[in-house]
């Protein structure tokens, strides 16, 4: 009798834990975790969205040495090969950085926690149920720049633009997502706006010439296959006096006229104190509601080379508040 009287409260004991640890998960020692990281393409605005997460974890006693990064060179096919590696090695934790990055692997894992950034909409991606309860293995930083107010900068800067193209990878989700909120927002601001799309780096070129006369600017988005190949862009736009508006300051570093850009090393960040809660079992990805960055928070930015080989005088009302890039 006293030895079923144990197990019943034992049960018990087990019982009531499973209904008390509803939103925490299990601790690591910090010392002694594995970071996998994969990183779709190398260009500013990832790199920086790596260092801000490596920096986050450094600073919270993690070595260097227990982060195993790799970069896909902007191969997917390279995504899915990293992220079996990754999974394969035991990682304590992911960190992917980028659309294709991220869903190689989700598809690869519903047990590790995986912690994406560099993503604008992780449910959009499917990769989570909603962003703001995620119920998979997966959270995350976005990296939503604010469209809206991108074409009202456009507008500031190109009061007579009329036509424009919104340029981006037709292949990737979260281009496509942006597309549509520049369209809508184009549209609100009484421009008429085009979607003219690509898929592979070898196009790029070609495309940028045929918006050339058709177009008094260019909006592109977020979008990783143009920003890694913006100095291409840029080259043909610049030449034929056709402004770009663009997502993010890397791009404009490269020769994009103006952009209202969030910080990407601040996603990073961002994706570090997620990945940092759920180590600690703070928290679990299935509870974590994807982090955003407020416009408010974001920065202008004008490339006063591009400016001056356009013949474009920037207004005061954003030159004076502007970070100037050459």
């Amino acid at each position: 009798m006293k030895k079923l009287t144990a197990c019943l409260l034992a049960l018990g004991l087990v019982l009531t834990g499973c209904g008390t640890g509803n939103s925490q998960g299990d601790a690591k020692d910090l010392s002694e975790v594995k970071i996998g990281a994969i990183q779709l393409a190398q260009h500013p605005a990832l790199d920086k969205a790596y260092q801000g997460f490596k920096d986050t974890l450094l600073d919270a006693g993690i070595k260097e040495e227990q982060i195993t990064f790799k970069n896909a060179n902007g191969d997917q096919s390279n995504c899915t090969t990293i992220a079996d590696k990754l999974v394969n090695d035991g990682s304590d934790l992911i960190y992917a950085i980028a659309t294709p990055a991220l869903q190689a692997v989700a598809n690869k894992t519903t047990e590790i926690p995986v912690v994406g950034s560099a993503v604008t909409n992780f449910e959009v991606a499917g990769v989570v149920k909603s962003n703001d309860k995620p119920e998979t293995n997966v959270t995350g930083a976005s990296d939503l720049n604010p469209v809206k107010e991108q074409i009202e900068l456009l507008k500031t800067i190109l009061p007579n633009a009329k036509k424009i193209a919104v340029f981006y990878n037709g292949s990737e989700a979260n281009s496509v997502y942006q597309g549509e909120l520049a369209v809508n927002a184009a549209k609100e601001a009484g421009l008429e706006a085009t979607i003219e799309t690509v898929s592979e780096s070898n196009e790029i070129q070609q495309k940028t010439e045929s918006l050339v006369g058709k177009y008094d600017a260019v909006y592109i988005p977020t979008d990783n296959l143009l920003a890694e190949n913006m100095s291409t862009v840029a080259q043909v736009a610049n030449e034929h006096k056709l402004p770009t508006i663009v997502g993010e300051n890397g791009m404009c570093e490269q020769g994009g006229l103006a952009t209202l850009s969030l910080d990407y090393y601040t996603v990073g960040v961002n994706a570090g104190k997620q990945a940092l809660a759920i180590l600690k079992g703070e928290s679990k990805p299935q509870d974590m509601a994807i982090s955003v960055v407020d416009a408010k928070d974001c920065k202008y930015y004008v490339n006063t080379t591009t400016a001056k080989k356009l013949g474009i005088t920037i207004p005061d009302e954003i030159n004076s508040k502007a970070t100037q890039l050459k």
